[in-house]
Formats: structure tokens, sequence, C-alpha cells
């Protein structure tokens, strides 16, 4: 006899505003997935990242429809009795089969890339100060609690606030970000990143998946400097808004800065071809079931 999917006891499922600039730069919009004892509360998160949730993968490999990343959807659920954050992916896969009606097969597809490696000059990074002394001189947000996976996987805690100042910040197992505005950008703050997490930062900026293979095993700290034309390419590939009033060029996606800002880190992005193991949705509803 088949066993019954865990699922969660209950949970509200609701339709979000479209990211915005103005709003998330401004502390009005949070978005991010925190769990708290058994409540699991989500706002502002798209299907493709509920997917990276549910069966640990990359959003870059969830491919369906071109609202998929678009479309964000608000959630609190409870857990049943006894359940722990581990089954936290399980119980996301049972919500998006019921209350989504998503379906998918899975392919193997070779894809342009951009692998991080590091430089023949060697590394340059700094390695993140131990959890005590980080913790004590640290004006930053506390890391969530738990070791990161090592296997690749997606994380499940990550929580993602903003103030009135403009300034994002967000913790995950995998390391701290700050993002800050500049007049002709953001810069980007991470600590205690590993390497799993500095290639996810990256891929918001570039219109490739990035592949880690640095073979890193430390915790680094690092200071990144992106221009208008990479925070357009992030805006884009998760459908927000963006406002009317940007610098002229703003909207042009070349001249990455990305490329040339980690190379004082002794690492680069080197264009490769790889074969990505994807998530290929057959059918998906954008308006959830009732609650």
């Amino acid at each position: 006899m088949a066993q019954t999917p865990l699922s969660f006891e209950v949970a509200s499922v609701k339709k979000a505003e479209p990211l915005s600039v103005n709003l998330v730069m401004s502390g009005k919009m949070n978005l991010g997935m925190v769990i708290d004892n058994a409540q699991v509360n989500i706002k502002s998160m798209s299907i493709a990242e509920l997917m990276r949730v549910a069966y640990k993968v990359r959003v870059y490999q969830v491919s369906g429809p071109e609202w998929l990343t678009a479309e964000r959807y608000t959630i609190t659920a409870k857990m049943p009795a006894g359940a722990t954050r581990d089954q936290v992916p399980e119980m996301m896969q049972a919500l998006l089969a019921e209350r989504f009606k998503l379906t998918f097969h899975r392919e193997t597809k070779e894809q342009s890339v951009y692998a991080l490696t590091v430089m023949k000059s060697g590394l340059k990074l700094q390695e993140s100060a131990p959890d005590d002394t980080a913790q004590s001189t640290s004006s930053g947000p506390a890391a969530p609690q738990g070791t990161a996976p090592t296997d690749g996987s997606a994380q499940v805690r990550v929580n993602v606030t903003s103030d009135a100042g403009g300034m994002v910040q967000q913790a995950s197992p995998y390391g701290n970000v700050k993002f800050m505005p500049r007049e002709n950008g953001m810069r980007l703050e991470l600590t205690k990143m590993t390497s799993t997490g500095m290639v996810d930062t990256l891929a918001r900026f570039l219109e490739r998946p990035v592949i880690d293979m640095t073979d890193l095993k430390s915790r680094y700290d690092l200071t990144i400097d992106v221009g208008w034309g990479d925070m357009m390419t992030m805006a884009r590939a998760v459908g927000m808004t963006i406002p009317m009033q940007l610098p002229p060029g703003a909207m042009d996606p070349g001249n990455s800065a990305v490329f040339t800002a980690i190379q004082q880190y002794g690492l680069k992005l080197e264009p490769r071809k790889a074969p990505i193991d994807m998530l290929m949705i057959d059918h998906v509803e954008k308006t959830p079931t009732d609650n």
C-alpha cells in the first residue's frame, strides 16, 4: 500500500503583488521563507522558487510558462504534530500538487553556463571570522541556525528584509547578503558566504546559470559592486516592476560589472557548456485552489 505523502495540516495560499524595486528598497515589501517552530511563513515567492524548496534544485533548473517567476504568492502553513523542518520540502511538494495542480517530468539538457573557478594567480578571498566573533561585531542580521547543506541542495530557510534607507538584507544557511544602493548601481556585502551562496548570488545578475567549480570549503567575506545593467538583468529574471526614473542607459544589459568585480578575489566566470538536470513543467495553475 502506497504511503500517503506528508502534507501541511493547514495552509493559506494567496496571490501577492508583483515585486517592485521601490517597495522592496523602501522596506514596504519583504520576501522569502522562515520556519518558526511549526509555522511556515512564505512571503512573495514564485512557483519556481517554491519548487526550488520542494525539490532541492536551483531556480534555473525549472522550466515552464513565462509567468513562472513573475507571479508571486504568500503562504502561511502549519506543520502537523511531530513534523520537522527537514520535512518541509515533502510538504511543499504536496501543496504544489494539491493547490496548483503541478505536474512535471525530468530531463537532462546541455546548456550554456558560467563556471565559477579560481584563477591561476590564486585565491584572494578573506575567510569569515568564527561565529562568536561575527555575532558580537556584526550590525547585520544573525545567520539562521544550522549547517548549510553540502550537496548543492536548496536551503529551506531564507529571509529577506529591507529598510527605508533602501538597504536589503538576506540571511540563509549559505550566508548573508546586504544589497546597498549606490549612485551607479548597487554594492553587495557578502558575509559568512559559502561557494554555493556565491554562485546563487552571482547568478541573479547573469543570463546564464552559474555552476560551482571552485572546490572551496570555507566561508568568506567579500564585497561586489554591480551596475545598472546587472540590476536590470536581475529584475527581469524575477518579473520585478522597474520604476521609470532610471539613469540613462540603465536598461542596457551589456557590460556586466560582475565579471570584473570578482577578479579582485582571484575568481573568474568562464563560459562553458554543461548538462543540467531540468524539471519540465507539464501543467501548473496560476490561480491556487481556494483555502
